[in-house]
């Protein structure tokens, strides 16, 4: 009689390769998972990004807000050195902000228009190189996902759509701007005018 030779049953190959099988199956349903889960935490962070962009660039506007009053699509003066819409169309926020540069050498900063608008679900903000008479650049979409903006004034502890400006006091004091945003709800922040 021949003495029996090692190695594997048939029955044991098959069970090995059943378990092997059932591993690999379960090690692929985690990375798909950790994949999922790797790209939702950049779609967060990508959104809170935009956030952060958003908010610094509303900061910076407002605080750089200059009290004189620009010109609207009509060619006529607005009715105040900020203003929010009154009409279904308008700009969400104009205002006149210093600007960046001083062409020229010039004794003070140049001046810029900017309007803040919604549209389509988009924030976007547009600089108008002067106050009056230029046409604004490119749109720079902000934040994409806006279900509803409002902007509100403040004015010596009061809060309304408008303030009435005095030659004292052109501005108001600050900007509540109130937004729905997908994947936050409602965001509502307080931004202090700077000129104010």
């Amino acid at each position: 009689m021949t003495p029996p030779r090692a190695g594997f049953t048939l029955v044991e190959a098959l069970v090995s390769l059943a378990i092997f099988a059932l591993l690999a199956t379960a090690g692929s349903a985690v990375l798909s998972q950790a994949i999922d889960n790797r790209f939702a935490v950049k779609a967060a962070a990508d959104r809170t990004a935009d956030l952060q962009r958003m908010r610094s660039l509303l900061r910076a506007d407002i605080g750089q807000a200059a009290p004189r009053r620009a010109r609207g699509s009509t060619g006529r003066p607005l009715p105040r050195a900020m203003v929010a819409a009154e009409t279904p169309g308008d700009p969400v926020l104009t205002l006149t902000r210093t600007g960046w540069s001083n062409p020229g050498e010039r004794s003070r900063s140049s001046l810029q228009r900017v309007e803040y608008r919604l549209v389509e679900g988009r924030l976007e903000r547009r600089v108008a190189t002067h106050p009056d008479g230029a046409r604004p650049g490119a749109p720079q979409v902000l934040y994409r996902g806006v279900r509803d903006l409002t902007v509100s004034f403040l004015r010596d502890g009061s809060e309304g759509p408008a303030w009435l400006p005095t030659p004292d006091r052109p501005l108001p004091d600050a900007v509540r701007v109130r937004a729905t945003l997908d994947g936050y709800g409602v965001v509502d922040q307080l931004f202090l005018v700077g000129g104010a």
